[in-house]
């Protein structure tokens, strides 16, 4: 897909939250516990560290999720995902009883009302993220006012629910009434590859309906899933246990796992994945804000089941069997990679003319537009950072036989914390053995010399656009900033190279000379590179730790 040079086309900006205020909430919720009294709260000198701690693990969706009405569901939050971390006890999990709904139809269709008798849950809604039921239901406020023709029916909120359903019963006996209780299921568990898929089976296979999904992952490799299901037969929630518990026994021994960024297990259950696993129900998907645009499709900021993604949409009018052959050749390599590196494959949608790529959203935006567009200067020791992730990354594609052919900045993105990931599987490719692939691939300033001639090229080429991209990271300069790309491309195939920095260390220089040298043989293999680039990095820490030493002393 041809985005727009030097825009990748899962860059994203980093999110806003209007007036919302991370430390607003945490003060909050803290303030909320304080004045009902909560024993914990009270008691404990540490509690506002370990509550700070909690939040610290979630990504800021979750704070926008919290209901002040129920302050102290952050803590029972808290005490499963701790409950967690016990091999024995995973998954974790948490029911209780939300609400009664009472629903009408006629002769099976779609249902007209809904009548809210008692509520626990918060008011959701999609700016929180929230994925609603695909049931077509009306909610009606306590005081009935939205629903038509409900002032026929005389009653009193106040009466008992028995006495409301004969009522309604006797003067609507062409209608179909029906009570759907609500509750809440909470899983706290290691987090790994396709574990919504998994939780989300296992409701099903008890006979729940999910209404809402909200998922978070925390920083330290936890999975906090909170659902709201209808389907269970009553309100009571010691049979909903005991069916969990038979349910989760069903499927002992695939709970087991870690991180999806260490796990190698999981990158095998990725790989042998089928397309039910990874096949995105279009109707869940909540797409908001384009961040990118390209010859042949849009990047979108999206919502799927809870959590921040960024969607990948080809337009159908431009639709033809290559491009459809390219789409399944990106699903194809997305869903063989799993690395903390590179960004994350989370499912696609694949029934043409209407197909779409999801992945992770990277709320940190690319590094294109950190060093040009925000105009950053790397010190040293965070643009060793980067390059190290960048390194990471494409060491293990090449280890898994891919070819990115697009590598540069705008591919290259960031989450919260500042770790960056290869992205923008658009022209990657499995290795060709015989070398043969299509010229021109890729974005001129960032191309290799043989990709531009047209000359059969490999793995090497990548080395090639990483030298590149590290030498932006040392200048934060745009390469080849006074020549068009075509220019540049033309004076690549003729040696023309970057200019070398005056004031950047000696050891990048040389790495950077050595992986843009034009015979690909010599360039060194991303094994290497990485080992480099850490080797210095320790270099770098000790020497600033030696100064910061003699600093002191001196003073």
């Amino acid at each position: 897909m041809d985005w727009t040079e030097g825009v990748g086309e899962s860059s994203s900006p980093p999110r806003s939250f209007g007036s919302f205020n991370n430390c607003d909430v945490r003060n909050d919720v803290y303030d909320r516990l304080m004045q009902i009294g909560h024993e914990e709260a009270v008691s404990n000198p540490l509690f506002r560290e370990h509550l700070d701690a909690h939040f610290n693990r979630l990504p800021s969706s979750y704070l926008l999720d919290v209901n002040m009405d129920r302050a102290e569901d952050v803590l029972l939050h808290q005490r499963l995902l701790t409950s967690a971390k016990d091999p024995e006890k995973r998954p974790v999990y948490h029911i209780r009883f939300l609400e009664n709904h009472c629903t009408r139809t006629d002769d099976g269709d779609d249902l007209q009302f809904t009548n809210i008798i008692s509520t626990e849950r918060p008011d959701f809604n999609a700016d929180n993220g929230v994925v609603p039921s695909n049931k077509k239901i009306k909610d009606c406020a306590i005081d009935f006012e939205p629903c038509s023709k409900l002032e026929h029916l005389n009653l009193d909120v106040k009466k008992d629910y028995k006495g409301m359903e004969e009522t309604y019963h006797r003067e609507n006996a062409s209608r179909r009434q029906e009570l759907v209780h609500v509750h809440e299921v909470i899983f706290s568990t290691i987090d790994k590859p396709k574990l919504l898929s998994q939780l989300s089976a296992l409701l099903s296979d008890i006979g729940l309906n999910i209404r809402e999904a909200h998922v978070f992952s925390t920083t330290d490799g936890y999975s906090l899933d909170v659902f709201v299901v209808d389907g269970w037969p009553n309100e009571d929630t010691d049979g909903l246990y005991k069916a969990m518990e038979k349910a989760i026994a069903r499927s002992e021994g695939s709970w087991s796992g870690s991180s999806h960024s260490h796990s190698a297990a999981g990158k095998t259950s990725a790989a042998q994945a089928k397309s039910g696993d990874w096949e995105i129900d279009r109707r869940l998907l909540k797409i908001g804000e384009r961040i990118a645009s390209g010859s042949c499709g849009d990047l979108y900021h999206g919502v799927y089941l809870g959590q921040d993604v960024a969607v990948k949409i080809l337009r159908s009018e431009h639709l033809n069997d290559t491009q459809e052959e390219e789409f399944a050749q990106e699903v194809a390599i997305l869903r063989q990679v799993q690395h903390r590196n590179v960004v994350r494959f989370i499912g696609a949608c694949t029934q043409s003319p209407h197909l779409c790529i999801v992945t992770e959203y990277m709320p940190g935006g690319s590094l294109y537009d950190y060093l040009h567009k925000n105009h950053n200067l790397l010190k040293l020791p965070q643009l060793l950072k980067f390059a190290i992730d960048v390194s990471r990354g494409m060491e293990y594609l090449h280890q898994n036989n891919i070819i990115h052919r697009d590598l540069k900045t705008a591919n290259l993105l960031m989450d919260t914390h500042k770790v960056v990931k290869v992205a923008d599987f658009g022209v990657a490719r499995f290795q060709n053995q015989e070398g043969v692939m299509t010229a021109e691939t890729g974005t001129y300033r960032w191309m290799a010399p043989e990709v531009i001639n047209h000359q059969p090229y490999d793995q090497k080429a990548d080395i090639f656009s990483f030298a590149i991209v590290l030498w932006e990271l040392v200048t934060a300069k745009v390469p080849y900033d006074t020549m068009t790309p075509l220019q540049a491309a033309l004076g690549v195939r003729q040696g023309l190279r970057p200019e070398l920095p005056q004031d950047a260390h000696p050891k990048l220089l040389d790495l950077m000379q050595r992986c843009w040298k034009t015979t690909p043989a010599n360039r060194p293999p991303f094994s290497e590179i990485t080992v480099e680039l850490e080797i210095l990095l320790q270099e770098v820490q000790v020497f600033t730790c030696q100064e910061t030493k003699d600093a002191v002393n001196g003073s």
